[in-house]
């Protein structure tokens, strides 16, 4: 759950939030990216139709999803794999409502945004022109469109406007409401490389009975590149339930090869990817990757694998691919390693502490820990692991951080769109650096790169586990 600034009563709510394919962090923090990790789920019903047209296959697949068992298994015509979903209209808005839900936009960015000079953009002359098209007369669609250009146009890069549809959906996303057809993975695009990574794979998924596993890459659906014109199309995954998708899958080291895998319905929690790492001298080291800090079940995922791993001589926690999320769930997962005041929040007229209350899990509050972080930690996964190293807890192995770290205040209109606006910088406790547009510094660089290693191969792992390797 998150806390939210709600401008209308003046007091906190609590409301979750997250983009599908959008990095972010909040209190209050949200960042936007475009390389984000994102599930492969289906946006409307034009995929799950009962009437699409279906292609036969020879490739047969090695796992059936029960509910699938009886049913005649046929890949996607092509024509409706590509085509591009039509996002739902907006519910209609008068003029009246645009114009009052404006003014509280407006209204909210020239009195709590962090920057008195608008980050140097020109803000008056930005609100003078979308006014003018409001006065002239918009349709809802078109509203929406020109708050989040409006929003944009603050050129921080962190804040966003989101019409009440994407409010919704959002909303759904952190609380791990996941309901999509697909073959169940996490993917993050890799267009420079013609391909998409999968960062985590959901427990029982079809992607989980076919052997796929973080770091393996998908290439190409049904033949069809899934980079194309260097834009990424991880939705190919996607189709009517029970359909087949072939992939051609490369695992890092392996040979290419080809994967009949089942489309079915997934509504689970994202996952956490956790494991002991083998080591050469009896050592026992967990390793946790966190995709996120967003999904509101994190925090008892850790506590699983913590309780899991039993007492443990170190810990790797992988923050690579870490996009952010929420305070309410980063603080609940920094409290099984540390405790006390890790820095504070601050804005144009006050500041505001990070506290953590201890919430031991067998040795977690002293069990020596190494933090991997590089150019994809963003926002809390940044203040996650500069924070800790900070204390000096853990240290850090990696290339720097985003420099993601402004915190953004959730503001929800009187159309039920929400604003989150950058009202805030982290600064902490111990050496009080500022990360912003620099990033966390790692102790040992290490470069590595996901789609082109497996856990056994990666330098970065091989680092961490050489520093609390027993001497």
């Amino acid at each position: 759950m998150l806390k939210l600034s709600d401008s209308r009563r003046g007091r906190l709510l609590f409301l979750p939030v997250l983009l599908a394919a959008l990095g972010c962090s909040l209190v209050n923090q949200l960042t936007p990216g475009s390389a984000s990790p994102f599930a492969d789920r289906s946006p409307t019903p034009l995929v799950e139709s009962p009437t699409a047209t279906l292609s036969p296959t020879a490739l047969a697949p090695g796992y059936v999803p029960p509910r699938c068992a009886n049913l005649p298994l046929a890949t996607t015509a092509p024509d409706l794999l590509q085509a591009t979903p039509i996002p739902p209209t907006a519910a209609p808005l008068t003029n009246s409502v645009q114009l009052r839900v404006f003014n509280e936009l407006v209204k909210v960015v020239t009195d709590t945004y962090l920057y008195p000079d608008f980050h140097g953009s020109d803000w008056p002359g930005h609100v003078a022109e979308a006014k003018a098209k409001l006065q002239a007369g918009l349709s809802a669609d078109a509203f929406y469109a020109e708050m989040e250009r409006l929003i944009e146009s603050l050129g921080d890069d962190h804040s966003q406007f989101q019409s009440p549809a994407v409010v919704a959906a959002s909303d759904a996303e952190l609380a791990g409401h996941n309901d999509f057809v697909g073959i169940g993975v996490l993917v993050k695009p890799m267009p420079d490389e013609g391909l998409v990574t999968i960062l985590a794979v959901f427990p029982d998924s079809s992607a989980a009975h076919a052997g796929l596993r973080p770091h393996d890459n998908i290439l190409a659906v049904d033949g069809i590149p899934i980079i194309q014109a260097n834009v990424a199309r991880p939705g190919l995954v996607r189709g009517p339930q029970c359909s087949l998708a072939i992939l051609t899958v490369d695992t890092p080291g392996q040979p290419t090869r080809e994967l009949a895998i089942v489309r079915d319905r997934v509504d689970a929690p994202e996952p956490i990817d956790s494991r002991l790492v083998p080591t050469t001298d009896g050592t026992k080291i967990g390793y946790i990757f966190l995709p996120s800090v967003f999904d509101e079940t994190f925090p008892r995922q850790v506590r699983s694998a913590l309780e899991s791993f039993g007492h443990l001589d170190g810990l790797i926690i992988d923050n690579r691919m870490n996009t952010g999320g929420s305070s309410d769930v980063v603080t609940p997962i920094l409290s099984f390693f540390t405790s006390g005041t890790l820095g504070h929040f601050i804005s144009r007229t006050s500041n505001r502490p990070l506290n953590v209350k201890a919430t031991p899990v067998g040795n977690s509050q002293d069990v020596p820990m190494v933090i991997l972080i590089g150019k994809d930690t963003v926002s809390f996964g940044e203040i996650m692991s500069g924070t800790l190293h900070d204390i000096g807890r853990a240290r850090l192995v990696g290339v720097a951080t985003a420099g993601n770290v402004e915190t953004l205040h959730g503001h929800v209109l009187e159309d039920g769109s929400r604003l989150w606006l950058a009202q805030e910088r982290f600064e902490p406790r111990v050496t009080h650096a500022n990360w912003e547009g620099v990033g966390v510094q790692p102790d040992v660089t290490v470069a590595s790169d996901w789609s082109s290693t497996t856990l056994e191969t990666d330098p970065a792992v091989a680092a961490a586990v050489n520093l609390l390797m027993k001497k």
